[in-house]
């Protein structure tokens, strides 16, 4: 999900406090330089939008209540904890990671889901991902919101991932001993990715027994949007994620539809776990008439709206396709579609992610990730955690042969169901 060509840098800084003890209890070799870093580490020197996000401006001004988080008894604590450690741990402790645990253990007071802190390593693999092409396995992930189990979605022709042997379905318990448990979706995703040529060592679970395997990563192109004309001139535009290149990739397979004669569309955001609110939005500007097509709302009650012109728009029938692992920005996806009227959406209930995060890049390399802002649809409705329920509820049931090398959108029960309305949309 990448960086806004718009967006204006800005450099805030938080001043570090000196500590309030003069003298700490033991020989603290380590503890004083891992507060120094805790406070320094605020100097924010960009600030970019991901993971289904928007352009943020930040000052950091300091509010009353966080700024005493840091407080002379949280110093004290931390300090003692530390002399804690360095004394009785079994091993000498990695200075570094005690510092990463302290930032990320902050993040992670918020008790969001979505907020995180971003190592160095961890936010250059996140900032790869964005892009489409990377080094990885070759297969696509999701994240079962009620259990955190993340399983294969998809696996992609020739990939890594499908010489190694797995398959949808698969749990992945861990990559390189991290858990996937332990972490969202597009973090755990980071991990696996790395670059060209080296190994990832994957714990995966298939039909109740474990399994661990080494997968060697290779450079992944995935194109985001695919598309195919089905029966009765209806064009089918499936649409994997939402990141910078998505509009150019679906304004191009709805042109090359239109080419062929396609009268009306299906758009697939099945297992689609969102993106950019840049992409969506843009995507949304293409195909539907003038209005709102999003607005966010931030905790001080200010608003920021995403509309569409009245340049151009698809004249055409629609049904968007969902499941309830279609999220954030495929979510705005369907509810503008549906609030504006200009489709019908096929399938089950959304998964309800309703709420925007920015990633704030540190100077030194790692970012922090923070929920900044509830988003609503058109007509003012506010998704989170209710998700958006389809006009046409319809359980997925596909009577293809499921071992065969292509998929036969045919024997797909929902995609059977919207070439049925819109040809009914399309006769009259």
């Amino acid at each position: 999900m990448d960086e806004f060509e718009t967006q204006q840098n800005k450099e805030s800084m938080v001043q570090p406090i000196e500590p309030p003890y003069n003298k700490p209890p033991k020989d603290h070799r380590f503890a004083h330089g891992v507060l120094v870093g805790v406070l320094a580490s605020f100097f924010v020197v960009l600030i970019a939008a991901v993971v289904g996000l928007v352009v943020y401006r930040s000052t950091a001004k300091p509010k009353s209540a966080m700024s005493t988080v840091i407080d002379e008894n949280t110093a004290r604590k931390v300090d003692f904890i530390t002399s804690i450690l360095e004394e009785y741990y079994y091993e000498d402790p990695d200075v570094d990671d005690l510092r990463e645990g302290i930032y990320a253990g902050l993040v992670s007071g918020l008790n969001d889901p979505y907020s995180a802190y971003y190592s160095p390593e961890a936010y250059e693999k996140l900032q790869i991902a964005t892009t489409g092409n990377y080094a990885g396995i070759g297969a696509g992930l999701q994240k079962d919101k009620e259990t955190g189990v993340v399983s294969i979605s998809k696996i992609y022709p020739n990939s890594p991932a499908e010489k190694a042997g797995l398959q949808v379905g698969d749990l992945l318990i861990s990559a390189d001993g991290q858990r996937s448990t332990d972490m969202e979706a597009d973090e755990f995703a980071a991990t696996v990715r790395g670059e060209k040529g080296t190994d990832v060592e994957l714990v995966y679970e298939r039909d109740g027994e474990q399994h661990t395997i080494s997968v060697t990563r290779d450079e992944i192109n995935v194109p985001s949007v695919s598309s195919r004309m089905l029966d009765g001139n209806i064009g089918y535009v499936q649409i994997g994620e939402f990141v910078a290149g998505t509009p150019k990739e679906f304004e191009s397979a709805i042109e090359s539809l239109q080419a062929e004669g396609a009268k009306g569309f299906i758009f697939d955001v099945r297992d689609n776990p969102g993106g950019m609110v840049d992409s969506v939005t843009e995507m949304l500007d293409y195909i539907l008439p003038e209005g709102t097509t999003l607005y966010m709302e931030e905790k001080d009650g200010s608003k920021t709206y995403y509309d569409s012109d009245a340049k151009r728009y698809l004249d055409a029938p629609m049904v968007v396709l969902t499941n309830g692992n279609s999220a954030s920005a495929s979510e705005i996806f369907a509810g503008a579609v549906h609030d504006f009227k200009a489709g019908t959406l096929v399938g089950t209930t959304t998964y309800g992610k309703g709420v925007v995060q920015v990633t704030l890049p540190l100077n030194d390399g790692s970012a922090v990730k923070v929920t900044i802002a509830r988003y609503f649809t058109p007509s003012g409705v506010c998704i989170h955690g209710e998700g958006i329920a389809p006009d046409v509820e319809l359980e997925y049931e596909y009577t293809g042969d499921k071992e065969a090398d292509e998929y036969d959108y045919l024997s797909d029960n929902q995609v059977n169901k919207a070439i049925e309305i819109l040809q009914k949309e399309i006769e009259e």
